[in-house]
């Protein structure tokens, strides 16, 4: 049986990390299949100059973009950022005027999908995207996925 792709189904783990906070930042992201845990995405994005929050951001716009090109139906989103998930699930106020634009973007990106969800998890569950977000602080490039 084929499945469509706006039956795909993807979960999508996101981290920013920032040294110094500002400081030298990126952000990683995961996207698996929610069938079957498939990895059908992994990057590090290197971000120059950027506080932590940004980078979190940075995270999820990536995400999401990929998973809009991957054409995804449905998408849960997954991070260890409990400000960005309140506040994109309109729990909190988004009163940075540098993250206004991020969040605005993010929400647009949203909009695109049939559904999407935002889920808070500990850091220990999200390592995989904080091991992508660290390896493009550290070596100052992009990495894996993102770097094609």
């Amino acid at each position: 049986m084929e499945m469509s792709a706006e039956a795909l189904c993807i979960q999508v783990y996101i981290d920013g990390a920032a040294r110094g906070n500002p400081g030298p930042a990126g952000a990683g992201v995961l996207i698996v299949d929610r069938s079957d845990g498939a990895s059908l995405y992994e990057g590090g994005l290197f971000l120059g100059h950027a506080t932590n929050n940004a980078a979190e951001y940075r995270g999820l716009l990536a995400g999401l973009e990929a998973a809009g090109q991957l054409g995804a139906g449905e998408v849960e989103t997954f991070s260890d950022s409990e400000l960005l998930v309140r506040q994109m699930t309109g729990e909190y106020k988004v009163k940075n005027p540098a993250l206004q634009k991020l969040h605005a973007r993010a929400q647009e990106l949203v909009r695109g999908f049939r559904r999407c969800t935002f889920q808070h998890i500990r850091r220990e569950d999200n390592t995989r995207a904080d091991k992508l977000a660290n390896q493009a602080v550290n070596l100052k490039q992009n990495v894996g996925s993102a770097a094609t």
